[in-house]
């Protein structure tokens, strides 16, 4: 007959025994365990993976339904022969606004007439039928929330839609300007839609 001590000492190892079970059990949770002398037919993702298996192609930060969600504030595709036309109409407008903003000219009104002096022809309206040519919209910066108000910044945003496909977005305002090509925005043609919220 065991002495007290003695079966204290058998229910200890019996304890830790089944906590060390436990442990290894939980530990194997999501592996599969094989017979021996087998190898696994498929392998599928480590459970520590970061990325997502429902990633869709072309989104920005990999969440599921990320161009359906924001189909309204990504850009169109581009005519190859308009993206071309594109380029081209923002290296023609680009030395203009730099010398407008080396000059501290950013006014909506100011950069309006250097365009025009180019030649282009202000948008009125869209185009309800045939090939719309090069056209262009000048207006103010987008108000941005300061504090606890609005502000619309000093400056003046550019807009050329090249044949309904293409366009030449640009800006010049204190701190800088830019000239992109990109296509046109479903609800806004060449200027990026406000954020919703």
């Amino acid at each position: 007959m065991a002495t007290p001590a003695r079966q204290r000492l058998r229910r200890r190892h019996l304890a830790a025994g089944l906590l060390l079970g436990s442990a290894v059990t939980l530990t194997a949770c999501g592996q599969q365990h094989l017979p021996a002398g087998t190898t696994p037919t498929t392998t599928s993702a480590s459970p520590s993976s970061s990325s997502s298996p429902y990633v869709e192609p072309g989104a920005n930060d990999g969440a599921p339904h990320y161009q359906e969600n924001n189909a309204g504030r990504l850009p169109g595709t581009m005519s190859a022969a308009d993206a071309t036309e594109a380029e081209a109409q923002a290296t023609r407008i680009r030395p203009v606004l730099k010398h407008l903003w080396q000059q501290g000219t950013w006014d909506p009104a100011s950069v309006r007439t250097a365009m025009l002096a180019l030649g282009y022809q202000e948008r009125h309206g869209h185009a309800s039928t045939g090939r719309p040519g090069v056209t262009l919209e000048v207006r103010a910066m987008d108000q941005r929330f300061e504090g606890d108000h609005y502000v619309t910044p000093a400056g003046a945003q550019v807009g050329l839609s090249v044949h309904g496909d293409a366009c030449v977005t640009a800006f010049v305002q204190k701190a800088d300007y830019d000239v992109q090509v990109n296509g046109p925005y479903p609800e806004s043609g060449c200027f990026a839609p406000p954020f919703a919220h």
